[in-house]
């Protein structure tokens, strides 16, 4: 494919244009020229968008899409595509699939079923056999078929000597171990933060402790065994200080955090809609603020949707049995943009792609063309008809969005919304 972007302003600090409009032109994968009012030659398709910027394309480190074994909740096709459609040229995929991803076969199937489309899927192998936390998964094999990290989809691992050998294990092939920290024993029967809001809506909680008693125990073990850990989705002002302090250490971690975590709270649990069930739990507004904080300073590495689409049957229903997780991919930008500045929201979406083993592009001539296409600034109110999962459990209904996400070029394929 061959188009020329016109009057596109870059942002991308690491580009000799980070700040310029200017017009692009690709050929095939390739980035052939930058400049002003570029010269339009018949077999080049012009793109022309309102308010029109670019960026390195975006990478989610947490995706769930179902497939296989759970297509009625999302296909890697439809999946991918919305992923592009969203301003996403690569995402990591979750192993809780069924069969779980983790082996080696399971890492081919899905990187197989991905290979056509403008995203790219990067699997995360499970950490632990079916992810029962009881004896580790073929992460060697793994590796070599293509996973890119190991981890138990939100599931703590519970014996801290089978972290503690993973830790090391992971070491001989420069291997990341994923730490989902969540204190099973302490978060027992919990659906919803405690706290004021849970007390009055007689919902049973689960302390921002939980959390914070396993990363701190997680951060122990990494500080003994050395290795490379990732903590996804933390949600507590403590949870940010304890990491803040190991990377003053000197200890190799990194975090995340989830969307929603960064634009809503607990407050919104009012109307016991089951949207906003969510794992780690929505908490407080000072959590809320401490996590735009970690941000801002660094401590926090990555922002994801964390992408996790249940079908109707599972969610709408009584509260307490209702599954865990909201889709995020469609609102992610729009949802950041009323939160972050710009530059911030494009750093935290595409800086650590390193960290997962992905190479990063910079928009400069004669480089990969690996872009995401936005506009950030137009306001809107995000609507059932914005999604596009095939599933509909989106915590960001109604919400007021800025900012709009227009596709993707990557691949040599241009994918517009």
């Amino acid at each position: 494919m061959k188009i020329i972007i016109r009057a596109a302003k870059i942002i991308n600090p690491k580009s000799t244009y980070h700040n310029k409009v200017v017009d692009i032109k690709i050929d095939g994968e390739t980035i052939t020229e930058i400049g002003e009012k570029l010269e339009q030659t018949s077999d080049f398709q012009e793109i022309k968008l309102d308010n029109l910027h670019v960026s390195e394309g975006w990478f989610d480190s947490s995706v769930s899409l179902g497939e296989p074994g759970f297509e009625e909740r999302e296909t890697i096709a439809n999946g991918l595509n919305v992923a592009a459609k969203s301003g996403f040229t690569a995402i990591a995929l979750q192993p809780n699939s069924y069969p779980i991803i983790d082996n080696q076969s399971q890492v081919n199937f899905v990187k197989a079923k991905a290979q056509e489309f403008a995203t790219e899927l990067y699997p995360i192998g499970a950490l632990t056999s079916a992810s029962l936390g009881k004896d580790l998964a073929e992460l060697f094999d793994m590796k070599n078929a293509g996973a890119i990290a190991f981890g138990d989809y939100n599931k703590n691992t519970n014996n801290p000597n089978l972290l503690k050998i993973a830790l090391q294990y992971t070491q001989d092939f420069n291997g990341l171990v994923i730490a989902f920290s969540q204190n099973t024993e302490i978060k027992g029967n919990g659906v919803v933060n405690e706290g004021i809001v849970s007390t009055r809506l007689g919902l049973k909680g689960i302390p921002a402790m939980a959390e914070e008693i396993e990363i701190a125990r997680n951060l122990f073990l990494l500080e003994y065994t050395g290795g490379k850990l990732h903590i996804p989705t933390i949600s507590s002002t403590k949870s940010v200080q304890l990491i803040k302090e190991a990377k003053a250490k000197g200890l190799d971690v990194t975090c995340s955090v989830s969307v929603h975590q960064l634009v809503l709270t607990d407050e919104a649990l009012e109307e016991f809609d089951s949207r906003y069930k969510v794992n780690p739990p929505l908490r407080t507004e000072p959590d809320r603020q401490a996590l735009l904080k970690g941000i801002q300073d660094g401590t926090i590495d990555i922002i994801t949707s964390d992408h996790n689409p249940i079908d109707v049957e599972h969610k709408k229903m009584e509260f307490d049995l209702a599954k865990n997780g909201t889709i995020g991919l469609e609102s992610t930008f729009g949802a950041l943009s009323t939160v972050l500045p710009l530059e911030t929201i494009i750093q935290k979406l595409t800086e650590k792609k390193s960290r997962f083993g992905i190479e990063s592009h910079t928009i400069d001539k004669g480089n990969i063309a690996n872009i995401t296409l936005f506009s950030p600034e137009e306001n809107w109110t995000f609507e059932k008809e914005n999604i596009l999962s095939k599933s509909k459990n989106s915590a960001f209904l109604g919400a007021k969005m800025k900012g709009k996400a227009y596709g993707i070029y990557n691949k040599g394929k241009l994918i517009l919304a």
